[in-house]
C-alpha cells in the first residue's frame, strides 16, 4: 500500500508553530508503529523558494502548487492576513484537490483559505476565536463556530489556532490508522491522546490558582478506572471537594463536564479495544465502562456516527 500523500500549503509571512505541528504529525518516520503505511509529506507554496517566517527566519519550500495534483491530504496552516484572499492560483489549486477528492485542512486562520476558494459555503468552520467574527463577516456562506476545538465534516476538517491544530491532525492519524496508532503518536510528542473537537477553545481557568491544586491526578484516576460506575460524588471524594465545586472546578479547567470528559474517554477504548481485539460488542462495552452494548451504540454514534460493529469492519478493511 502507497503512503498518504500530505501536502502542506505554506505562505510568506507563515506563522511558525502551525507548520511545525503538520510537520511533527505528518513528516516524521515512525517505523516503531509498524503499520505497513504512513505518510509522505510535502511543504509546498505558491512558488517554490524560501518563505518569511514570523520570528525573523526563513524556510524553503522545494515545491510549488503541482504538490496539491497529487495530494490525498492538504493542509492550510494558516495565511500571513486573514484580510486579504490568496492569490487565484493558489485558490484554484485548493478547489481543483478538493474536487477531485482530496481531504482539505485548515488550522487556526487557514480556513480564511478555504472559505476564499469556496470550499466552506454552508459548512460549520473552526478558526481561532480572534478570527471568527472576521471570517463569518468576509464569508458569510460559512456557519463559523468559534467555541470549537475542530470540526470535522468528512472531507473538509478546520480547527481553531495553535494547539487545537494538534488535536486536528491526531484525529486525522485516528481516522486513518485508529484510536491505538495515534495514542502512539501523541506519547511520541508528549501531549494528550484525545480532547474532543467540541470542546471549549479557552476555559475559564485553565491552570489551577496555586501548585498542586488542580485536578489532573483525579482525571488520571479516572483513566485507571475507565470500566467502573464513576460518579460525580466519587470523583469529588478522590479529589477532596464538595460534588458542586469538583465539577465547578472541571469544567474550569478542561472546558467539559466530567460526565462529558468520562464519556470521550469510555468512546477512544472503545475504539481501541474494537481494533486490536476479537471481544464481541458486549465485552468491548462492559471494558470501556458502558455496562451495556445499547449504550455503547447510543454514545459510539453520537461520538463517530456509526456503530461499533461498522467502525470494527472498516477498520480492518482499511488495515
Amino acid at each position: 500500500m502507497t503512503d498518504h500523500r500530505v501536502a502542506c500549503l505554506a505562505f510568506d509571512g507563515l506563522a511558525p508553530f502551525e507548520l511545525g505541528v503538520a510537520t511533527e504529525v505528518f513528516a516524521l518516520a515512525r517505523p516503531e508503529l509498524d503499520t505497513g503505511h504512513w505518510y509522505e509529506f510535502a511543504l509546498c507554496a505558491p512558488e517554490p523558494g524560501p518563505l518569511r517566517v514570523t520570528g525573523g527566519f526563513a524556510v524553503v519550500a522545494p515545491h510549488g502548487l503541482e504538490a496539491l495534483e497529487r495530494a490525498d491530504t492538504v493542509i492550510v496552516p494558516g495565511v500571513p492576513d486573514p484580510r486579504e484572499d490568496p492569490p487565484p492560483p493558489v485558490l484554484d489549486a485548493l478547489r481543483a484537490a478538493h474536487a477531485r477528492g482530496a481531504r482539505m485542512v485548515s488550522i487556526c486562520s487557514g480556513a480564511f483559505a478555504l472559505a476564499a476558494a469556496g470550499l466552506l459555503d454552508g459548512l460549520e468552520a473552526a478558526t481561532h476565536w480572534r478570527y471568527a467574527a472576521l471570517l463569518a463577516e468576509r464569508f458569510p456562506a460559512v456557519r463559523v463556530n468559534a467555541d470549537v476545538l475542530y470540526l470535522d465534516a468528512g472531507s473538509v476538517l478546520t480547527s481553531a489556532g495553535t494547539a487545537a491544530g494538534i488535536d486536528l491532525c491526531l484525529h486525522l492519524v485516528r481516522r486513518d490508522h485508529g484510536a491505538e496508532v495515534a495514542n502512539a503518536v501523541a506519547r511520541r510528542i508528549v501531549v494528550a491522546a484525545h480532547r474532543e473537537g467540541g470542546q471549549a477553545q479557552f476555559v475559564e481557568r485553565p491552570l489551577p490558582a496555586e501548585p498542586g491544586t488542580g485536578l489532573a491526578a483525579t482525571r488520571a484516576w479516572m483513566l485507571e478506572r475507565l470500566d467502573a460506575p464513576l460518579t460525580v460524588p466519587d470523583l469529588a471524594r478522590h479529589a477532596g471537594y464538595s460534588p458542586r465545586s469538583f465539577a465547578r472546578r472541571f469544567v474550569a479547567e478542561t472546558g467539559t463536564t466530567p460526565l462529558q470528559w468520562l464519556i470521550a474517554r469510555r468512546v477512544v477504548e472503545a475504539q481501541r479495544l474494537l481494533e486490536g481485539t476479537d471481544l464481541g460488542v458486549d465485552a468491548v462495552a462492559s471494558r470501556a465502562g458502558f455496562g451495556t452494548a445499547p449504550a455503547l451504540r447510543k454514545h459510539f454514534a453520537r461520538a463517530l456516527g456509526t456503530s461499533p460493529a461498522a467502525y470494527r469492519r472498516a477498520f480492518r478493511a482499511a488495515a
